[in-house]
């Protein structure tokens, strides 16, 4: 069914089969039962896939990435696919309309995507108005990044500022510093900016009633020494862990459609090309630090088996996103039975 969809879908371009993916969602979950019924089907209700991390429950280890449902529209729909949680975002403190379109590609040769969106977003608050409206146990995570305007010195003013709209609304928090599509952003990656901004979000984060979760989403295109620099960076800060990892510049991952990515200009891979990268960083953090911090590990999940190697390699939690696009829902529930079969449970909760 799922193969019919997407043939669909992929008649239209990226970003109008996004929306109109979502229009349908709306439309589908409006019908009485229908929550039910994707539940029956796509989830997989069993207590051993439950892993506690940061202070918090997680049904099952398969969460969906930041960038598919940016402004908290989707969350009550997608739950029902079976995700242990939902990451909303990137937001930014101020709405604002992203990169000039067309900014989102499909390399079908690849199973992957290009994407140079911006965040575009509606900006934090309208974020947070929406996840108010969450009376569910899914958890939420709120993906936090600077507005294009604001220069990068300012830049830990605009994640306080996200920081603190979406606090109440919001189980845990990742640090996004680490996008190709802002222009300088992955400069704050560099040791010393991004220690100032970590420093400065949990010093802010503890002055709250509660300590929330506060992640850091990482590139794949890091050195090994950078890497270190990111395991001395979370001790120093005591953040709560590392997303590994976000979309690479490197166009040498790619093999059938490497020239045609080059006609399209710039922007971040995802998908199947990413897959080895992504994997082997977690390994590097995961060995290098000694497991002392979790690892979310995301990048070119196709498969069960892709998700197992990540889990085996050191992540505690995995994510989806162009694997989502590329093979449906009923993905989740195949990486869920997996790591029953695999005794995964066992490891790292």
């Amino acid at each position: 069914m799922y193969k019919f969809i997407r043939w669909f879908l992929f008649l239209l371009t990226p970003e109008k089969a996004h929306y109109f993916t979502f229009f349908l969602l709306k439309v589908l979950f409006k019908i009485p039962g229908a929550s039910t019924i994707c539940r029956k089907i796509y989830y997989t209700q069993n207590t051993d896939l439950g892993v506690n991390l940061f202070g918090l429950s997680f049904k099952n280890r398969v969460g969906l990435a930041a960038g598919f449902d940016k402004d908290a529209k989707m969350f009550h729909q997608l739950k029902n696919f079976g995700f242990g949680f939902i990451e909303i975002g990137t937001v930014t403190p101020l709405a604002q309309p992203g990169n000039d379109k067309p900014r989102l590609f499909r390399l079908p040769k690849e199973e992957a995507l290009l994407n140079r969106m911006g965040f575009n977003n509606e900006g934090s608050l309208a974020a947070a108005m929406r996840l108010k409206e969450n009376k569910s146990d899914i958890i939420i995570g709120g993906n936090i990044g600077k507005n294009k305007i604001t220069s990068n010195e300012d830049a830990v003013n605009d994640y306080l500022k996200c920081f603190e709209t979406l606090y109440d609304v919001v189980d845990y928090f990742v640090v996004n510093v680490s996008s190709p599509n802002t222009p300088n952003l992955r400069d704050l990656q560099e040791k010393e900016p991004l220690t100032n901004i970590l420093k400065q979000i949990m010093k802010f984060n503890h002055t709250k009633e509660k300590v929330k979760p506060v992640l850091l989403k990482i590139a794949p295109d890091l050195s090994n020494s950078q890497l270190d620099d990111i395991i001395e960076i979370v001790n120093t800060t005591k953040i709560h862990g590392v997303i590994a990892t976000n979309t690479t510049i490197d166009r040498n991952l790619l093999h059938a459609e490497k020239e045609n990515a080059l006609k399209l200009g710039t922007g971040g891979i995802s998908g199947k090309p990413l897959k080895q990268r992504s994997t082997e960083v977690i390994r590097y953090l995961y060995e290098k630090s000694g497991g002392k911090f979790p690892i979310i590990g995301v990048g070119g999940i196709h498969s069960a088996q892709d998700a197992i190697d990540k889990l085996k390699a050191g992540a505690s939690l995995i994510q989806l996103y162009t694997g989502f696009i590329y093979e449906g829902p009923r993905l989740i529930k195949e990486i869920n039975n997996e790591i029953l079969r695999n005794n995964i449970y066992e490891h790292r909760s």
